[in-house]
């Protein structure tokens, strides 16, 4: 996992310590682990400050707006290096907001537009149980 630093307003993730070197097969398997917390698809959610955000592949990034608030995003193809972006930015248009379809995810030169977010149940996640779909 990855922790960030939150510069005027905006949300940047960074590394803490050493760098992290995810495989695509490690991807893979977080991915298929936060999909199966995962529940259906939102149009936005509130980020005051993102904590932390785990790559889950090319085109999709989990970020914790909270200890146990977390949202799995979708970014729009070509998203050139996204699995492999040691800092990242997410976009907030409308103040404290993330929307689909209207926010990005920035990492080095790179615009990403956000297709879909999907809430994480994070605490059934962390304990080992089954998924809550709610």
């Amino acid at each position: 996992m990855r922790k960030f630093i939150v510069l005027a307003g905006c949300a940047v993730a960074g590394l803490s310590g050493a760098a992290l070197a995810d495989t695509r097969a490690t991807e893979a398997e977080n991915l298929a682990r936060f999909e199966q917390f995962a529940s259906a698809p939102v149009d936005n959610f509130t980020m005051w400050k993102m904590y932390q955000f785990q790559l889950l592949g090319p085109d999709t990034v989990a970020v914790w707006s909270g200890v146990n608030d977390v949202y799995m995003l979708k970014v729009e193809q070509p998203c050139i290096n996204l699995e492999n972006a040691k800092a990242i930015v997410v976009t907030s248009k409308m103040q404290h907001q993330v929307n689909k379809k209207l926010d990005f995810v920035n990492f080095g030169s790179q615009r990403c537009q956000i297709l879909e977010i999907r809430p994480i149940d994070y605490k059934a996640m962390k304990a080992g149980g089954p998924a809550n779909k709610g």
